[in-house]
């Protein structure tokens, strides 16, 4: 078990579960597309230089390369930025992974507006959805670092593909050592009766969190899920939710169209149908910009979020 308080950023939390994982599993090796210093996957360099791959930036390549990995017996996990590791690479991820039924982890890091100064190309809004496309693939958004940790190490357990969405720089810290965290399961952070709050990744869980304090001091009393694996989808728990508060509000930093929020209501549509909003980007491109400009572009803030939920209460 690891303490990950003393991590400095999100990337520490990443390359310390793939490294616990290579050290007791041989099979493992780490492909990167020459973006060793941005993930801190250079540290694999050092201590398995056999077991790793720069490929470069030929991100569609690298997908190759470790789908015939995994066709030796080997569990490769490639890296590049989100846009890059999905966008670019998808024939090679949909065919050589996914209908030749292999298996490999793929990092896609800075995903939507955590991408900041990298600007619009750099900022993969769509990338939940094109991976939702590629059936058997488990996809996960951690909010903070214990939770990143926990669910590669349970990604790698689990025998199937995985994708893992996560910035590099910044750290949150939620989840003390030795919390329960459950890949398929969300993460239920309080409860209410007059809404539910369903939020996933960085920052929206932050500011979800932020939002259900500023409700509570008007009277509305909102649950909150954090969302961590997006697929599987925990129907359970969303439909419980949804039968107890009867809306919900999802909090996502991607599209609607084939992302978290499109995900749920579809699932809903059939179930429990349930009066819903939602905060994304809609049909925008991304830009250039720092965080907390990003945020309030595109409205992950916690008075965006509020004043939706209070839309939705009243």
């Amino acid at each position: 078990m690891r303490d990950t308080t003393t991590f400095a950023n999100m990337k520490d939390a990443v390359m310390a579960a793939i490294l616990d994982l290579a050290a007791d599993h041989p099979e493992i090796v780490m492909l990167d597309a020459d973006l060793m210093s941005c993930l801190g996957s250079d540290c694999f360099l050092k201590v398995h230089p056999e077991r790793f791959f720069n490929c470069g930036i030929a991100e569609a390549n690298m997908v190759g390369v470790a789908a015939g990995l995994s066709s030796m017996g080997l569990m490769p996990i490639a890296h590049s930025f989100g846009c890059f590791s999905t966008r670019r690479a998808y024939d090679q991820l949909f065919l050589s992974v996914g209908y030749a039924n292999q298996r490999i982890g793929l990092i896609g890091t800075d995903p939507g507006v955590t991408a900041q100064l990298n600007g619009g190309t750099h900022m993969p809004f769509e990338d939940i959805a094109l991976v939702r496309q590629v059936p058997g693939i488990t996809i996960l958004e951690p909010s903070d670092a214990q939770s990143c940790y926990e669910l590669i190490i349970q990604a790698y357990h689990s025998q199937k593909s995985f994708y893992i969405r996560v910035p590099r720089k910044g750290m949150e810290h939620r989840y003390a050592a030795g919390t329960k965290i459950e890949l398929g399961k969300g993460q239920v952070l309080a409860e209410g009766d007059d809404l539910t709050i369903v939020a996933s990744g960085i920052p929206l869980v932050a500011e979800a969190e932020k939002a259900r304090a500023l409700l509570a001091a008007q009277g509305i009393n909102a649950s909150l899920i954090d969302l961590h694996t997006i697929r599987p989808l925990d129907t359970e728990l969303i439909e419980r939710f949804a039968t107890r508060t009867g809306r919900l509000l999802v909090c996502e930093n991607g599209r609607y169209a084939g992302g978290i929020g499109e995900a749920i209501a579809g699932h809903l549509a059939r179930v429990n149908p349930t009066r819903m909003d939602f905060v994304n980007v809609g049909e925008a491109y991304g830009e250039v910009g720092k965080l907390a400009y990003l945020q309030k572009v595109f409205g992950f803030t916690a008075e965006n979020i509020v004043a939706k939920a209070i839309a939705l209460v009243r």
